[in-house]
């Protein structure tokens, strides 16, 4: 492989890494393509080596529901579970800025939990993660106010991207955060009048201080 896997699955025994050389493959996706659509049978266990892939869900309407974003030296855990039930998935995950993934067949999957230990700890620390992010997703946006979504939302966005430039769509966010583009951009505007963001050209958005939001009108 041409990636620096060990570097970025630094866990891996040097067995296990062998196995990847010899049985995963090497994907690389472009932004915007979709990875899984819901309905769809996974196909593989993907492992993240540089990229950004966001998993949500999407009601019969439409309308977005973020679970977690997935980052380099980071795996689905829905795809490992699903290779033990040859499950369809549920989610739908989208590439958010160009990506390569090692792709490691499903039935690989049961083997390597018994032969490799640094995979078995792999997996259950992909199971715990991914259900820690889950609630605090849970807990940011469907117990908060809007004012206090949009602030949670920005910050990941902040986090995650790892600049305090970051790409704002309205529409997409109204969507992910189950509301509308007037009262998100009515939002937007506020924290702009407060100096906590500056609005740039071609969607673009400059942080500069999130935590002085009262939360009031």
């Amino acid at each position: 492989m041409n990636h620096d896997v060990q570097h970025v699955f630094p866990s891996f025994e040097k067995d296990l890494l062998q196995k990847l050389q010899e049985e995963a493959e090497i994907k690389t996706f472009d932004a915007g393509e979709l990875l899984m659509r819901k309905g769809q049978y996974f196909k593989s266990i993907l492992l993240v080596v540089d990229g950004l892939i966001k998993v949500y869900r999407e009601d019969e309407d439409g309308h977005e529901y973020f679970m977690y974003y997935l980052q380099p030296g980071q795996a689905c855990a829905l795809s490992m579970i699903a290779a033990g039930q040859q499950g369809k998935s549920e989610v739908v995950a989208k590439v958010v800025e160009e990506t390569t993934v090692i792709a490691v067949p499903l039935n690989l999957m049961d083997q390597w939990m018994h032969n490799y230990k640094s995979w078995y700890q792999f997996v259950l620390d992909t199971y715990r993660k991914r259900f820690e992010e889950l609630l605090n997703t849970l807990d940011h946006t469907a117990f908060r106010s809007m004012d206090e979504k949009l602030l949670y939302y920005l910050k990941r966005e902040q986090e995650i991207r790892n600049t305090d430039t970051i790409t704002v769509n309205n529409t997409e966010i109204a969507q992910e955060l189950n509301s509308s583009r007037e009262v998100i951009s009515r939002l937007m505007k506020k924290l702009a009048e407060r100096g906590m963001i500056k609005v740039l050209k071609n969607q673009l958005i400059q942080i500069v201080d999130l935590t002085v939001w009262d939360g009031r009108s």
